[in-house]
């Protein structure tokens, strides 16, 4: 039976993440570009945005040490794919009008130069995200949802304030390691993925999982899926392909919405 669970199994193996290889640089950076600044409006429409605080980057296809990220003080909820900038590892801002966040450079440069297998990686201070963060704890597998971090998503617990020492954004990288996520305690939380829609989905759904376990242990006692469960069930609803696909509706929705993302 060809079923979408089977198709997303199957192509996982590609490594491909959801992009196409047969796509030019160019046409590859526009659609990074409008896949983050999508992201983005998606993050403002569902309350991900806090203050000047949050950032998602995406490493350009071409010169694979600069990424693209959101200029600080333009609202998630008014992004376009004009508004974003080029900076490379040293932090030079070689495309874009606008400030660079001190604390995206620091976090997602080190992200970037340490891990070659990440082209996105989303952080924000979203609510949920960051109550759960003040626990000191990774999550629990007590949904089917939650399980796509099971055993793939880590505790950095070594908050020292603002990050704009490199030194930290280091050792966030390091801490990371090969996980699709972090949970940086009293802080909020961090993804990554193969994708810009990969990384997007898994910090949705993080948030949503953080959510529904702090409202399960606010009820009473959550039951935990067993191990061999939530692994089988990663297998399915964790890999980097269904992260993408995950994705798609919601970016199909929000340029519907607001096609002036993409100017």
């Amino acid at each position: 039976m060809r079923t979408a669970n089977n198709i997303i199994m199957n192509r996982d193996t590609s490594g491909m993440g959801g992009e196409s290889t047969d796509k030019s640089l160019s046409e590859l950076r526009t659609e990074r570009k409008q896949r983050l600044a999508a992201t983005l409006r998606l993050f403002g429409k569902f309350g991900f945005d806090e203050g000047v605080a949050g950032h998602v980057t995406v490493r350009d296809p071409e010169h694979r040490d600069h990424f693209w990220v959101n200029p600080m003080g333009r609202s998630f909820k008014q992004m376009r794919v004009s508004d974003l900038l080029l900076v490379s590892h040293t932090g030079d801002v070689l495309e874009g009008d606008g400030l660079l966040n001190g604390a995206a450079f620091t976090i997602h440069s080190r992200i970037h130069m340490a891990h070659p297998r990440v082209t996105a990686a989303a952080h924000s201070h979203s609510l949920y995200g960051k109550a759960w963060a003040s626990l000191g704890r990774t999550l629990d597998p007590i949904t089917q949802d939650a399980c796509a971090f099971y055993e793939d998503h880590v505790l950095f617990d070594d908050f020292t304030g603002v990050v704009l020492d490199n030194s930290e954004g280091e050792r966030i990288a390091a801490a990371l390691g090969d996980s699709k996520a972090a949970i940086l305690q009293n802080h909020g939380l961090l993804t990554v993925g193969e994708s810009v829609d990969e990384a997007a989905w898994w910090f949705i759904t993080m948030e949503r999982s953080c959510q529904a376990q702090l409202l399960a242990e606010a009820a009473g006692t959550p039951k935990l899926i067993n191990a061999e469960c939530a692994r089988q069930t990663r297998a399915t609803v964790g890999s980097p392909l269904a992260g993408w696909f995950s994705f798609q509706p919601l970016y199909d929705v929000i340029v519907a919405e607001q096609p002036e993302l993409l100017e």
